[in-house]
Formats: C-alpha cells, structure tokens, sequence
C-alpha cells in the first residue's frame, strides 16, 4: 500500500521525506500503536546502520516495550535508568556515541554501540513515549539525526494523543 522511497544521502532531505511520509502514514489514524507499529517500519526500512528502531511508551511512569524493529528488547525501562531511562527522566534528547561508555547502559542487545533517543511529548509538556534508534556502529547518528528526530517526535504527538487514553484504561 506504501511505498516510499527515500533516499538517505542527503541527509536533511531524508529527514524531511522521512518525516513527511511518518505524516502521511499517521494521517487521520486515531490509534497510537498502529501509528507507532508503521512509524518504526518506516525508521527500519529508511535510516542507514540501524539495527533497532521503536518505542517505549509511558505507562504509568514507567517506560514499557512498544512497537519496534529489530532483535527482541527489554520490556520495561524505570525513568532514570540506561539512554532511555535518561530521556524519559529528563525529556531531552539523548544522543550516544557509544553505548558502553554510558552510565548504566542496559544492553538489550550487544550488537548496539551507538543510540538516540527522543521524547514525544503531549502538548502540556509531558511524556508519551520515546523514539529510540540504536545502531551496531559507534557515533551512528549525529545532530543532524537528532534534529530530524525532534521533528518527527513533534509530528508523532498529535498521532500519539490516544496513549494517554490507553494508559488510563489500565
């Protein structure tokens, strides 16, 4: 049914195209893991030397295990703890050149070695979920990465509203 195609050379315009199909694959979907399930196909299938990309969503103040591409994950992430436990603690970006150097790093899986993480925001300010894109090869992803994926994040909160709804439902 979709079938984009996107070149990764350049990188901003990568973002952008990436970014515009994430649009057009969310469009008038209410439901936020199917929005999240094709969101992170997209991220697989388009960002180069990426062998991990997903989400951990908020529930209940604790990071659980969402849609995703790659090898099976850790299910669930306390704030605070690891590159996205980081982020959700702290909602900003983190960007890792090398995953092993980083204070308690959670290796979920060894292959890893560099890592970004995003939060999605709803619009008073609070977590929803993360995106995280891990890679087996040391400072995969730049600012350039982060930027795009700040757009993106912004883009996915209005797709994600219905998570708070799904985390109040139990």
């Amino acid at each position: 049914m979709y079938d984009f195609q996107i070149d990764p050379a350049d990188k901003p315009a990568m973002w952008r195209e990436l970014n515009a199909a994430a649009g057009a694959l969310t469009a008038g979907e209410p439901d936020p893991v199917a929005n999240m399930a094709n969101v992170s196909a997209l991220l697989f299938e388009t960002l180069p030397d990426v062998n991990w990309a997903g989400f951990y969503r908020n529930v209940d103040g604790e990071l659980v295990l969402g849609p995703f591409q790659g090898r099976a994950a850790c299910i669930r992430i306390p704030f605070g703890r690891g590159v996205c436990g980081a982020a959700a603690a702290t909602l900003e970006p983190q960007l890792v050149d090398d995953v092993h150097a980083f204070p308690g790093h959670i290796a979920c899986d060894a292959a890893s070695r560099s890592e970004l993480v995003v939060p999605v925001l709803d619009a008073d300010g609070g977590l929803l979920a993360l995106i995280d894109l891990d890679s087996p090869s040391v400072a995969r992803f730049d600012r350039e990465d982060e930027a795009g994926c700040l757009d993106l994040a912004r883009r996915l909160s209005g797709a994600l509203a219905g998570m708070a709804k799904m985390v109040s439902k139990g």
